[in-house]
């Protein structure tokens, strides 16, 4: 059997905390069967804990937890050559420990986020993106996967091989059993070349349609009582063009002292005096700097983040960018609790998975965030309130007050989704309190 871990668990923001009944730390997919069985026959639940990054409950078990943490790695590589080879990875492989394999392998991922800490299974079932007008989320590059079902069963899915249970399953929340491989289309290694600087948001946003085409990948961060905004344009450099890294010391300084150690000192500041917030949130946005870089690709998409916050994000129809973000600008400010946090803005193209928040829709994600500690309850219902306008969808790993009833009206594939869950969890095995809440009972 399985060897035991921790019982206790608590996500990365401190938001959510559960005391599992049991922990196990299979090493392989019959162990993990083995969990899944007993946990049926004893009639309590089960679920993959992943690596905590969630600021929802998305991972609490209750019941019997899976700690994946043994179960990594790359098992398979099939194609080579620039057009693409297909890589399975073993379901408890984070994604930084899967870029820097795939570094060595000559490969990458096509997109990325911006943080790396997640397992590959972990941030595909919860819908992670990055951002390029031209790209989906990661869940999009999912070739195939192999799930560990509620009856013991091994079950593999892709588009030609039980299909629904591929479209469910991509962005599945963990409701439809334990992911245990999956398979991703990669490209060869490439790198990136980085240009990020101030700017007016009004001209940001005047030139959004046309940065988001000219850039493979382009984002924002505007401070809530400024006027200027950061840009981020990462551009693909052509095959064996050096890349240009920013040297040690700049890298340092930029990334540990200013961005995490200086604004880190800053928000304990305005937590300990709010009235200070504002003039602080402004000197942030005052002292950007633009730099420009390249490097090998996962090493520009991914940053440090070590200040702690707590986050919402929904993603909204592109056209209602401007509409949203003008309500935030006139409203913000009349908040009687300030915001210490910048707004991040990214964009990305509609896919065909069912739950997928850009499914069928190219979409714009709006992410607030809060620093740890601070008050935030009035801005993210603010926040909601704007954006459930437009028909928003929230990201299933950020916090949100949805449920079923009404993500039920913004999904038109959810039904679907109910049912795949029912036929291969009947009995709601793998279900637990926010499942209940945005999936609805079995």
């Amino acid at each position: 059997m399985a060897e035991t871990a921790a019982l206790a668990w608590r996500n990365w923001a401190g938001t959510e905390s559960a005391t599992a009944a049991e922990v196990h730390a299979p090493r392989g997919v019959e162990q993990i069967s083995a969990v899944i069985t007993a946990a049926a026959e004893r009639g309590t639940t089960v679920r993959a804990r992943g690596s905590g990054h969630s600021f929802t409950s998305a991972a609490a078990a209750h019941g019997v937890a899976l700690d994946l943490s043994n179960w990594t790695g790359v098992v398979a590589e099939a194609g080579t050559g620039v057009d693409g080879a297909e890589v399975t990875v073993r379901s408890g492989t984070t994604l930084a420990a899967l870029n820097a394999e795939l570094d060595r392998r000559g490969r990458a991922m096509a997109n990325l986020g911006d943080i790396d800490a997640q397992t590959i299974s972990g941030a595909i079932s919860t819908g992670t993106h990055g951002t390029g007008a031209r790209l989906g989320g990661i869940a999009t590059q999912v070739s195939a996967l192999e799930l560990v079902l509620a009856n013991g069963s091994v079950a593999r899915c892709s588009a030609t091989e039980r299909p629904d249970l591929f479209a469910a399953a991509r962005i599945g929340l963990g409701a439809l059993g334990v992911i245990s491989t999956v398979t991703l289309r990669t490209e060869a290694a490439f790198a990136l070349a980085a240009e990020e600087r101030p700017e007016p948001l009004d001209a940001v946003l005047e030139g959004l349609d046309e940065n988001c085409a000219d850039n493979d990948h382009f984002e924002f961060y505007w401070f809530p009582y400024g006027q200027k905004a950061l840009t981020k344009r990462n551009n693909r450099m052509p095959v064996g063009a050096l890349p240009r890294p920013l040297g040690p010391a700049r890298a340092f300084f930029e990334y540990e002292i200013m961005e995490n150690a200086a604004f880190g000192a800053l928000c304990k500041i305005g937590r300990l005096v709010p009235q200070l917030v504002r003039p602080l949130n402004k000197l942030s946005a005052s002292v950007l700097s633009p730099r420009s870089y390249s490097d090998v690709s996962h090493k520009v998409f991914v940053s440090s983040r070590r200040v702690r916050f707590v986050e919402s994000e929904y993603a909204i129809p592109r056209a209602a960018l401007g509409e949203v973000l003008a309500e935030l600008r006139a409203r913000v400010p009349q908040l009687v609790e300030p915001v210490m946090f910048p707004v991040e803005v990214r964009v990305a193209a509609a896919d065909d998975i069912w739950l997928s928040t850009a499914h069928e829709r190219d979409s714009a994600y709006i992410a607030i965030h809060q620093y740890r500690g601070m008050p935030y309850r009035a801005y993210f219902a603010l926040f909601e309130s704007i954006v459930n306008a437009v028909g928003g969808r929230p990201h299933w790993g950020k916090m949100h007050t949805l449920d079923a009833g009404a993500l039920r009206a913004r999904y038109p594939r959810f039904d679907d989704f109910a049912r795949v869950r029912s036929e291969v969890d009947p009995g709601g095995l793998f279900r637990n309190p926010y499942c209940d809440r945005v999936l609805g009972p079995i």
